[in-house]
């Protein structure tokens, strides 16, 4: 009797271990394959060291990703990156864009306050 509840506890064991730690593993793992199967030129991607960059280059043959990370230009291994968003151009046409007249008037007011923060620290500083 004690021999099959020991045997039944490791059974149990195993069965505990697969349906709580493997197979999520599994996956999550195909998740990761399936993304990095859609990865594209212009994607913005994420490394597990969390460095942000646009996707410039996939080699499927090499498994290989060139970001471009503000002009540097950096080759990871296609595991290496961790997330993918969709390039801006999808984005972009869901958001209406802003008319030129209202963007200018908007940047102008920004510079306007900026400069007459500045003259008042200027005068506080005077005094």
């Amino acid at each position: 009797m004690g021999q099959m509840a020991s045997i039944l506890f490791i059974v149990v064991m195993f069965a505990f271990l697969y349906f709580f730690m493997i197979r999520p593993q599994r996956k999550q793992q195909q998740q990761h394959q399936q993304m990095l199967s859609k990865i594209k030129r212009g994607d913005k991607a994420t490394t597990i060291g969390r460095l942000h960059g646009v996707v410039d280059e996939v080699n499927e043959t090499e498994k290989t990703v060139t970001l471009d990370c503000d002009g540097i230009y950096l080759v990871f291994d296609l595991n290496a990156v961790a997330k993918i968003s969709p390039a801006e151009d999808a984005q972009a046409k869901t958001v209406a864009p802003e008319s030129g007249a209202a963007a200018e008037s908007a940047a102008t007011s920004e510079v306007e306050s900026a400069s007459s923060a500045a003259d008042d620290n200027a005068d506080s500083e005077a005094k």
